[in-house]
């Protein structure tokens, strides 16, 4: 039945790694079941018999299907079927993408539907990687035009040593997670997130990655060889270079005119007459090209700036080649959100806003892998005003998520531990103008924010952008590299090299190529030119619109306070049904929220009521300490004294000679059933009650004297009675 059925094994980072083909998905143009160790994803690639007519761009999809039956669970909706993709999988299939994408053919317009779903998971053999590298396997020996095969690797840094493609245990203590995506010769993908890593420990890890990578290329490569289908051919959807020569002759000094500013508008201002005059021009004499002409005057302006930048190191704002544009920031331009900045670099201007709360409001994940919960969100808006455009907001789109988690992996590194900051953290980053490199402007934006917020973060970080022109030789051959990139470089470019970091190192790296690689010498050559520029933005800029994080929260911040209580009195915390701990919040203006391990998490406005809240808190789960002052509520009045509750569930008894500091005749005297009066405990007897003392608690609060005579014995009921005030029968 199965008589095309393949299998082609390997071992990658001492692991098992297997390619099945011929039993499942047997329709796609290609599929293979790709496994590693315990980890199996179905990769499948599927491509249309005929271009899709009126795009101007190649028409592929990239889609990382997580199943929760993967790992034996039902998923968390209300329905308890898999929905919309997670964030997690929407990056991964980003990760998928960026690499294969560069290699298909550029005039080719046939749609590419690529597809892994992930089947099984072994926590210890990453499902990313298994999906890309089947992916690879899937579109290589497929009949589709590509130029891969690549492959991808994971890069971890455990206790100072590389590791490739770690454990779920090295990966917990690792301080880097690199991604790194190679062709046969060249590096095709980077996505790091890195505690602090220097740029020379960064190169030689995505070094250590694309060896491995190499060795993954040529396995794929044998299996090509063996049962690779021809490529089919296809209709291209490059212009006749006769209706290319003619147009650009027309106009091309007219478009360098247009592309010569460094203000978006007046360009774009400019080139609209051209592209009518074009359109003028040509629609009647090449009838049946009209929908070409845009797509060839995007060449003949793709032409000028590259010719700028190679030929003339000419940019199209007059900048120098390592020269970044005019930056400012600012911090509190909000004024009742916890804190807020804005970065603005050229007509790229990005404003990020801090908000706290309580831990508890931590996001909840679900998901493949052992992350339940993040403590850190960054969220990115991108709206259509920002590129003057007129456009309904949807909703994030995968590049806003993905510039979105870009900006988060590049801070969670400096961002305390809940032990050092007891919250929870979100950051939404608006973007007000886009001209170029807008993820790095989130970046310094938000640091700016979370410092105005007053979050001790470890170190400032600051982002920026790095660009490549290749020359006719491809980057085998003459290349040319050029710092903070705006739209048109970024458009028209080969790279988009992002980098993110503190002073002492790197903790976000993206790489976005329209090429098919890059050489060691390049990928040097950019971090030499980012690392200056972070250091300038940092210290020229940044930290003169705030030097430090704010010592103060603002007013409007809910005020945190930590405690950790015995596990087994947690229940008397919350009390039954809650009301226990609702009683607190509700005396306290505050919010509790309390982990399995005992740790106690209390917020609220005022700090004072939350140290209320905290000691009451700390009373429950704790016997009152002998010789401490509380404020307590009297509950019960007998002619012997008065109980007062210290503590829900925490009565004592105030003798009526220490009610007061003066003689007292009858409790009502002194207090009436609501009172919130101070106590001192005096005693805790062998059954556990609890003796107080208002006269003690005066004396040594307020400086109070003992009257004379306040300690002669005073009528009483001679008959004994028991704490509920009930006279003892004699036996």
């Amino acid at each position: 039945m199965f008589e095309n059925y393949k299998v082609y094994e390997t071992t990658i980072a001492g692991r098992p790694f297997k390619l099945e083909t011929g039993k499942m998905a047997q329709l796609a143009n290609a599929a293979f079941l790709a496994t590693y160790g315990q980890t199996s994803v179905l990769c499948t690639v599927t491509a249309s018999a005929k271009a899709r007519e009126g795009v101007d761009f190649f028409p592929l999809s990239v889609d990382y299907e997580e199943k929760m039956y993967s790992v034996g669970r039902f998923p968390g909706s209300f329905t308890r079927r898999e929905g919309r993709a997670t964030d997690k999988a929407i990056l991964a299939s980003r990760c998928i993408d960026r690499p294969i994408r560069p290699l298909f053919p550029k005039d080719m317009r046939n749609d590419c539907s690529v597809v892994a779903t992930v089947m099984s998971v072994d926590p210890d053999c990453s499902p990313e990687i298994t999906a890309a590298i089947g992916v690879s396997a899937a579109i290589a020996v497929s009949d589709i035009p590509w130029d891969g095969p690549i492959s991808s690797t994971n890069v971890g840094l455990v206790d100072g040593e590389i590791v490739i493609n770690p454990t779920l245990e090295q990966r917990a203590k690792t301080d880097l997670n690199l991604t790194v995506s190679s062709t046969a010769d060249l590096v095709a993908m980077i996505e790091a997130g890195g505690n602090e890593i220097s740029d020379e420990l960064m190169f030689d890890c995505i070094m250590a990655g694309h060896k491995v990578n190499q060795e993954v290329v040529a396995f794929i490569n044998s299996i090509v060889a063996e049962i690779g289908k021809k490529k089919f051919t296809f209709e291209s959807s490059n212009p006749d270079p006769e209706i290319m020569a003619d147009i650009e002759a027309f106009c091309i000094e007219d478009v360098k005119k247009a592309l010569d500013t460094d203000d978006k508008n007046v360009r774009d201002a400019a080139l609209l007459p051209i592209y009518n005059a074009v359109h003028e021009k040509y629609d009647a004499q090449f009838e049946g090209c009209e929908a070409k002409l845009d797509e060839i005057m995007y060449l003949i302006q793709k032409h000028v700036v590259r010719d700028w930048l190679k030929n003339e190191h000419k940019r199209v704002d007059g900048r120098g080649i390592d020269e970044i544009r005019p930056l400012a920031a600012q911090v509190d331009l909000l004024p009742r959100v916890h804190g807020s900045g804005m970065f603005t670099r050229g007509q790229t201007q990005v404003l990020s806003v801090a908000t706290l709360a309580p831990v508890s409001e931590a996001q909840k994940l679900d998901g493949l892998d052992e992350e339940v919960q993040k403590r850190y969100i960054h969220h990115y808006n991108f709206p259509s005003y920002s590129v003057g455009e007129t456009k309904p907001s949807r909703g994030p789109g995968r590049r806003e998520i993905g510039h979105g988690a870009l900006a988060e992996k590049a801070l969670v590194p400096v961002i305390p531990s809940v032990e050092e900051f007891p919250y929870a953290i979100r950051v939404v980053s608006e973007v007000l103008s886009s001209n170029g490199s807008t993820s790095q402007g989130s970046i310094c934006g938000s640091t700016l924010a979370l410092m105005a917020a007053g979050v001790p973060i470890k170190a400032p970080v600051a982002g920026i952008s790095c660009g490549l022109i290749t020359g006719d030789e491809g980057v085998y051959g003459d290349f040319m590299t050029m710092v903070d990139i705006q739209g048109l470089e970024d458009f028209y470019g080969d790279m988009d090299f992002k980098v993110a970091g503190t002073h002492k190192g790197i903790t976000a790296i993206q790489m976005d190529l329209k090429v098919h690689g890059l050489t060691p010498e390049i990928i040097k050559e950019a971090f030499e030119k980012t690392h200056k520029a972070r250091i300038h933005i940092l210290d020229e800029v940044m930290l003169k619109a705030i030097p430090e994080p704010r010592a103060e929260l603002s007013e409007f911040a809910p005020k945190m306070l930590t405690t950790v209580i015995n596990p087994e009195k947690i229940g008397d915390v919350i009390g039954k049904q809650g009301k226990v701990i609702q009683s607190i919040q509700e005396q306290c203006d505050c919010t509790i929220n309390i982990e399995e391990d005992g740790h106690v998490y209390v917020s609220g406005l005022d700090i004072e009521k939350a140290k209320q809240a905290i000691g009451i808190v700390e009373l429950i789960a704790n016997d009152p300490e002998i010789g401490a002052v509380y404020s307590g509520k009297v509950t019960r009045l007998m002619t012997f004294g008065a109980f007062v509750e210290i503590a829900p569930g925490k009565e004592g008894l105030v003798h009526i000679s220490k009610l007061d500091v003066k003689r007292v005749e009858k409790v009502e005297d002194v207090v009436t059933v609501g009172d919130q009066v101070l106590v001192k405990v005096t005693e805790i007897d062998d059954q556990g009650r609890i003796n107080l003392s208002r006269r003690d608690a005066l004396v040594e609060v307020n400086g109070a004297v003992v009257e004379e005579g306040a300690d002669d014995e005073q009528p009483r009921d001679r008959k004994p009675r028991d704490r509920k005030g009930f006279k003892r029968r004699d036996k």
